[in-house]
């Protein structure tokens, strides 16, 4: 495309400035302190995508957070591409672990971003990511070299489930009509090593609850003669690996798949270095199902780990008590064909079994998706790869990736549509941690490759 690097440096400034506006909102949907926030932020993006050239944009109501819808549509015999993305953010605590506050964005510089990353929360994930494709319509529609139709729905509940997307989906398939999907909110291998993330895990989230006795208690007077919650909780959750770290729950393992050696060894051949790998993470080793590398862990094996675990008293010193309950947050990656709701009653029914007498225990579902697999020799595909080629000057290597968006599969059900995913982000980036951040660089080739991949799709198609 025509002057797109020196559109960008013109405008580089202004679109630095711009996100950093919007990352000084703490869009957090998952706590109802920061509901304001969240719808303000809708606003902003219903704003930004209609000085970016849509021709029509409106801020559709759910039973939650709102979904920004925005579309210019320039010829209907032409391809359309729908845009998705998400700017809320997920908590930004622990907060004492952050270096600059969460919502107060600045860029520094970096061994891996030299030239400066932005630390927020939401910076990569997604806000930054979802509004590469904003500057990038507006370069497009600035220019006059817009090749096709495009389509943006920008939801709010990403970090919550997505869990009033499915019905809007649903209730407006005609609105939302397309021939791809087009989704940054995933990363690349390295800088340097440009990829395209062709799989994602599933997930299922579940909350569980231990509760003995309908008090807490004297640990002197009635320890050891009856069941601490905190204790069998801890108990029970550690009996759902075994000695080589495979899930214990019966039927998990049934639907899995088992990747042949050949395209194991494909996914050998991305740059990976364990030592790197354990540096950054300052850990001395790694850990996981025997059998597999890390990559292969990470991605193609499904896990079930703990997300958090209370009970008592954790407060200043002591109080000696046996707690009344106990409570954790448990969350399962899954691989496709594994299905979330399935595996969701699996678990459920072996927690539940596991528990000694004594105690009385209860699993909550929060939210789960399907994994997803896109094929590498689409069309889409094949449009994402010429315009990583371009702009990097390598073909970008396919990688599954271990991160989930459940989002995906039910596209691909309720719309017929593949979806590709080209992110820009590092694995080293931070998302849900603190001082997360997205490198500037990064950002600005975004906005570079993302019209390319437009470019290509309309004459691939075509």
């Amino acid at each position: 495309m025509q002057h797109i690097q020196s559109y960008i440096e013109e405008h580089k400034d202004r679109f630095l400035n711009e996100l950093i506006e919007l990352l000084k909102i703490p869009s957090v949907s998952a706590d109802p302190a920061f509901k304001e926030h969240v719808f303000k932020t809708a606003d902003i993006i219903k704003q930004s995508l209609l000085k970016a050239g849509c021709d029509h944009v409106e801020v559709c109501e759910t039973e939650g957070f709102p979904i920004v819808y925005g579309e210019k549509i320039i010829d209907t015999e032409l391809p359309t591409v729908l845009v998705y993305g998400h700017y809320d953010v997920q908590p930004a605590d622990p907060l004492e672990l952050w270096h600059s506050p969460p919502y107060e964005p600045v860029i520094k510089k970096t061994d891996i971003h030299p030239e400066g990353a932005i630390f927020a929360r939401g910076a990569c994930d997604d806000k930054g990511q979802m509004y590469m494709h904003v500057k990038a319509m507006e370069f497009m529609t600035s220019t006059n070299q817009l090749p096709c139709n495009v389509k943006f729905m920008i939801e709010g509940e990403e970090e919550v489930g997505s869990v009033n997307l499915s019905k809007f989906v649903k209730t407006n398939q005609e609105k939302l009509k397309n021939d791809v999907i087009l989704i940054s909110d995933t990363g690349m291998i390295a800088k340097d090593v440009p990829s395209i993330t062709t799989g994602l895990r599933g997930l299922s989230y579940v909350e569980v609850e231990v509760t003995g006795p309908n008090r807490d208690l004297h640990s002197g007077l009635y320890g050891g003669a009856v069941a601490n919650p905190i204790n069998i909780i801890t108990k029970m959750i550690a009996s759902l690996h075994d000695e080589n770290n495979r899930i214990t729950i019966s039927g998990f393992y049934d639907k899995v798949e088992e990747l042949s050696k050949k395209e194991r060894a494909e996914m050998a051949k991305a740059p990976f270095s364990l030592e790197n790998y354990k540096k950054a993470l300052d850990i001395d080793a790694v850990y996981g199902e025997e059998g597999y590398t890390t990559n292969e862990r990470n991605s193609i094996r499904p896990t079930l780990d703990v997300n958090g675990i209370w009970g008592g008293y954790t407060g200043e010193g002591a109080k000696t008590v046996i707690a009344s309950q106990a409570f954790a947050k448990i969350s399962m990656r899954l691989v496709p064909h594994q299905d979330w709701e399935e595996i969701t009653q699996l678990f459920k029914t072996h927690f539940e079994s596991i528990a000694p007498k004594g105690v009385r225990v209860k699993v909550t579902p929060h939210h789960g998706g399907q994994g997803y697999v896109t094929p590498i020799d689409s069309i889409g595909y094949k449009a994402a790869s010429k315009a990583y080629h371009d702009t990097f000057g390598k073909t970008p290597i396919p990688q599954r990736s271990g991160g989930s968006i459940p989002i995906v599969s039910l596209f691909e059900q309720e719309l017929k549509s593949k979806t590709i995913l080209m992110g820009f982000g590092l694995n080293s980036d931070a998302i849900h941690s603190p001082n997360e951040h997205f490198g500037v660089w990064n950002y600005i080739k975004g906005i570079e490759t993302i019209p390319l991949f437009y470019k290509y799709f309309t004459e691939l198609k075509h």
